[in-house]
């Protein structure tokens, strides 16, 4: 993998990642302004969870036309002036937290008060606007793996970030705002309260992930297994189709992953997204994020796993999260989990 950074007309950090070397990159000639994102974040009083304010995002792009892609290489618009790339990484135009942003007063009302300090980066899996991660060569994918312990590793060492999340929404339902295969990442200024939620389960029990691990690899919700990882839907899965992916051995984050796990992870996380897309016979809509320990404190209890799932429980309906999903984080799912997996397992992931 060969890394080449540039800058955009706004200042905008921009970093390709090639499968081969010699890329000189074309400068950006849109003569764009300079980012002034305002991100800040309040700190909800009576759970503790951190809410983020960016009233700035409202005005981000919104499903343009083919045409008039942001993410294709090289077009009026686009936010990658080169005339194609393999992977490529940007900071996002619309940040949710982004370093740049001014100081805000320590509370309001009462309410703790922060700079939502940060960063926020798009990665596009390819040039092609009519592909998808599932589509893409193994070689591809793993590049991709490779820029993503990349970025990881580099936004871990931002100050003030505390844990990096590395994500891809597909599909209308989850909410995409662009068709083209692209995926982010949100370099948080505080750890996420799922993360808190595991680290102080994991606190209390020693060994937590691996005991999860064995116990699901020993049942009959296993998706797929190689050497280095197990895919396989818990057995107290909150969405109508959630598989997780995990690592044998326990390491923090992507960088901690040596080149045989890189390798079979590009295999059967493929694997993995073309079963998704077999199991109602059209692409399905989903988001697969990477949980990785934070970057101070409760590094050492939490095993990177990724979390893959979709909100289509049947082929033409769609979970909504109501009353008791979003009022009080009550999950109720309608599909039984061993069902699921074994209906990945039965498709063909051609």
């Amino acid at each position: 993998m060969n890394r080449t950074r540039a800058r955009l007309s706004d200042g905008r950090e921009i970093i390709y990642y090639d499968e081969a070397a010699g890329r000189v990159p074309v400068p950006d000639p849109r003569g764009l302004p300079p980012v002034e994102p305002v991100c800040e974040t309040r700190r909800d009083p009576l759970t503790g969870d951190h809410v983020t304010i960016t009233a700035h995002r409202n005005t981000r792009t919104f499903l343009p036309p083919a045409d008039q892609c942001p993410l294709c290489p090289g077009g009026p618009a686009s936010e990658i002036p080169d005339a194609s790339y393999d992977v490529a990484v940007f900071e996002n135009r619309f940040p949710s937290f982004d370093v740049r942003t001014p100081p805000v007063p320590p509370a309001i009302d009462g309410v703790e008060r922060a700079r939502g300090a940060g960063r926020c980066e798009v990665v596009c899996f390819t040039d092609d606007h009519s592909a998808s991660m599932s589509r893409l060569p193994v070689s591809r994918v793993r590049t991709v793996v490779d820029a993503w312990a990349d970025r990881t590793a580099d936004l871990s060492a931002v100050p003030g970030v505390s844990q990096v999340f590395v994500f891809e929404n597909r599909g209308v339902e989850i909410g995409v705002t662009l068709h083209h295969p692209h995926g982010q990442i949100y370099a948080y200024p505080f750890v996420t309260p799922r993360t808190e939620r595991m680290l102080a389960m994991a606190a209390a029990r020693p060994g937590l992930f691996g005991d999860v691990l064995k116990a699901e690899a020993a049942g009959s919700r296993v998706v797929l297994s190689g050497e280095h990882w197990t895919a396989y839907v818990p057995a107290a899965a909150r969405w109508p189709v959630e598989v997780h992916l995990m690592p044998h051995r326990h390491v923090p984050d992507l960088t901690a992953l040596d080149a045989g796990e890189r390798d079979e992870l590009a295999v059967l996380y493929r694997d993995l997204l073309r079963r998704c897309d077999a199991l109602y016979g059209t692409p399905l809509p989903y988001v697969a994020g990477w949980h990785q320990a934070p970057v101070g404190e409760g590094r050492d209890l939490l095993r990177l796993h990724l979390e893959l799932f979709s909100v289509r429980r049947a082929p033409d309906k769609i979970k909504f999260l109501a009353g008791s999903e979003s009022g009080m984080a009550a999950w109720i799912n309608d599909v039984p989990p061993e069902d699921v997996a074994a209906r990945l397992r039965a498709v063909t992931a051609g």
